[in-house]
């Protein structure tokens, strides 16, 4: 019996071990470029490593709309998150919105997600996830974590069709989502639950799309 046991132990270890040191979920990185009403504005780079059991996500965002050579708007965003398999960890951002500027830090605790956002405290649920567009798991929410603003967003995520999706090599086939509510967007999953393609508009009415490189 004290045999069975170790090795039960065993085999435990070792598959907690592949998980923790398995795939990422689009390898080290992935990329967009960012359009304005067909424009190059800037780019959304997100990456991924694992430490140890957890997952590390940094996303980085630079965004810039000029005009007769002036910079007319600024977008700046940094944030990482830590995962341990579907549960979120902490949540670390800094946003720049043309000189507003927002600073968001959550961290799992016993009974809740804890949310410092821009000095203000508030506790959000266990299974809210983030606004980040890159875990397809969000499709199935109701509710987020605004990333940008560490508030509460309501949304509606509604399937849609099929479609080809183009990029930068080639084009992939995925469904769009379609979100309403707090969160106003559509976005793009493929087969594998990638995300490759996010749509909507700015508040001056532009079209902002993502172009997933590569």
């Amino acid at each position: 019996m004290r045999r069975f046991w170790i090795a039960l132990l065993l085999t435990l270890t070792s598959a907690a071990s592949a998980a923790a040191t398995g795939p990422l979920p689009y390898g080290p990185s992935l990329s967009f470029v960012a359009y304005r009403n067909g424009e190059p504005i800037g780019r959304h780079t997100v990456t991924f490593e694992r430490e140890g059991g957890q997952l590390k996500v940094t996303t980085s965002i630079d965004l810039a709309v000029k005009f007769v050579g002036f910079t007319a708007y600024r977008y700046t965003h940094r944030a990482q998150e830590i995962w341990s398999g579907d549960s979120l960890v902490s949540l670390v951002s800094q946003t720049d919105d043309n000189g507003t500027k927002h600073n968001v830090k959550a961290t799992r605790e016993a009974n809740d997600i804890a949310v410092t956002r821009d000095g203000a405290r508030t506790a959000l649920p266990l299974q809210i996830l983030p606004s980040s567009h890159w875990n397809i798991e969000q499709v199935r929410q109701t509710v987020l974590l605004n990333t940008q603003k560490g508030t509460e967003a309501r949304v509606k995520i509604t399937p849609g069709a099929r479609e080809l999706i183009k990029t930068a090599s080639g084009t992939i086939p995925a469904t769009r989502y379609s979100y309403t509510g707090d969160v106003v967007m559509e976005q793009w999953f493929d087969d594998h639950g990638r995300w490759v393609k996010t749509s909507f508009k700015a508040s001056d009415g532009s079209t902002i799309e993502y172009i997933l490189q590569g």
